[in-house]
């Protein structure tokens, strides 16, 4: 059952990450362990059985793959942590494309087992388009077939300068992987007994790694705004690990600079303290990334948004979809201002014509405000900018809609939504179903000169 509880955290303390990566690379395991990390559920699901957080549409547990952008919210150390997963097959770019306009960050999921190929460079220019902030975390490290190290070339190869590692791993003697030591702070994190712990490098281990060490830091360092730090640095003076990690924030924040982690299946902790660290201490608020631009529904100029939760409403919906027992659930992505239950807000819409559409320009009623896993969420009556939540009961609001104050109407940049490349053949399934079916696909013909429908001759069906 839902909880009633508050919403609205520190907008400095919220992150909103989008996982993006081919298809199998481990995004939708990641969340779940994550999940399970914080508390958020208590047993973990797996793809191969259906039952994780993310694949939860009855398509994609049949597939065995994601195929919508899903939102599984987590709290960890103060934080509010906005997870979505994403697809990897290209068929479903647009749900990528939606994830990326609703995060502030990435996480850049890629196989320690798989080689690097066109479809996952073709991800990572859809976040470089959009100016996406990017931490790379290589999966699977733990397999027998995995090569870190070869991964982490070949990312600096394909997808060009600013990638360094943060981690590397350490084996045992039967080369399985036992550890990571952090290239910041030099310590071991040791994963070959059943908790984690800490201890201080071994001398032949800073001898193996000084060159990654080396470029990480430079990395680090060259967005710093202490101009001192690279001669220190290079005169072999020892560097606060803090003051590291805070300018590692700083490049990142400004998708110049690229970290890669590495995680593993065994044991289920391995580097998920890590992984939390970076999103928390290392990855950008809403505060850090820049908002879309805005005007009215008519194109006329607006102000520039800013992330405050005490301007202007400006909200966008990232995904629209049908709950059987809730009704129509709209994704929301809170840019500005707060949104509260049960108020009459104005939606915008921009698909369907150049700049508007007479059933997208209207007034609606909030319904429901929640937040959190699938099957146990959490409600309350105002959510605030930089989060990510799900509002129930919008009938009219469709993805990439833009959601404001009924005084203060505001239409959002649209974001480049894919081509279609196929019609889609419809069959109904007796006469008097066609009878409907044909009088709805008038009305929606009626509205939207674009959609077409025509008849198959040889099969009879009609093609939308």
């Amino acid at each position: 059952m839902p909880r009633d509880v508050s919403l609205n955290p520190d907008v400095s303390k919220i992150r909103n990450i989008v996982l993006v990566g081919p298809s199998h690379s481990g995004k939708t395991s990641l969340v779940e362990r994550l999940a399970y990390a914080t508390g958020a559920i208590k047993r973990m699901g797996s793809v191969e059985d259906g039952s994780t957080l993310s694949d939860s549409e009855d398509i994609e547990r049949k597939q065995g793959r994601s195929v919508y952008v899903s939102h599984v919210a987590i709290d960890h150390d103060g934080y509010r942590i906005n997870l979505l997963d994403t697809p990897g097959y290209a068929d479903y770019v647009g749900e990528v494309r939606a994830g990326l306009r609703a995060a502030d960050a990435a996480l850049f999921v890629i196989s320690a087992t798989d080689p690097i190929d066109h479809a996952t460079v073709m991800l990572w220019d859809e976040c470089t388009e959009v100016g996406m902030p990017r931490v790379i975390v290589i999966t699977k490290s733990d397999r027998d077939t995995a090569d870190v190290e070869s991964t982490i070339e070949d990312c600096q190869h394909l997808f060009g300068s600013g990638i360094a590692a943060l981690h590397l791993p350490l084996h045992n003697d039967d080369e399985t992987v036992a550890g990571l030591i952090d290239l910041v702070s030099l310590q071991v994190i040791d994963y070959s007994g059943n908790e984690r712990t800490e201890r201080a490098a071994d001398p032949e281990h800073l001898s193996l790694v000084q060159d990654q060490r080396r470029d990480l830091i430079e990395g680090i360092i060259t967005e710093s705004e202490d101009e001192t730090l690279l001669d220190r640095f290079l005169a072999g003076e020892h560097l606060d690990p803090d003051i590291l990690m805070k300018d590692l924030e700083a490049a990142v924040a400004r998708g110049h600079f690229y970290p890669v982690l590495m995680t593993a299946a065994l044991p289920q902790s391995f580097a998920v303290h890590e992984l939390l660290t970076m999103l928390t201490r290392g990855m950008p608020s809403p505060l850090e990334h820049a908002l879309p631009s805005v005007t009215s529904p008519d194109g006329s100029p607006r102000a520039p948004l800013e992330c405050d939760p005490q301007g202007p409403l400006c909200a966008e919906v990232i995904q629209t979809k049908s709950d059987p027992y809730v009704g129509r659930l709209s994704l929301i992505r809170i840019f500005s201002g707060q949104l509260t239950r049960d108020t009459t807000l104005h939606i915008s819409g921009h698909f369907f014509s150049e700049r508007g559409h007479i059933s997208h320009d209207v007034d609606e009623r909030v319904g429901a405000i929640s937040s959190g896993i699938p099957h146990d969420s959490t409600h309350a009556s105002v959510a605030s900018a930089g989060d990510i939540v799900c509002v129930a009961r919008l009938a009219h609001a469709e993805t990439a809609d833009t959601i404001s104050d009924v005084n203060y109407p505001l239409l959002i940049e649209p974001w480049r939504v894919p081509e279609p490349q196929l019609p889609i053949a419809l069959t109904a399934h007796s006469l008097a179903d066609e009878t409907r079916f044909t009088a709805a696909l008038s009305r929606l013909t009626a509205e939207d000169p674009t959609i077409r429908i025509s008849s198959d001759r040889e099969t009879g069906q009609m093609v939308l």
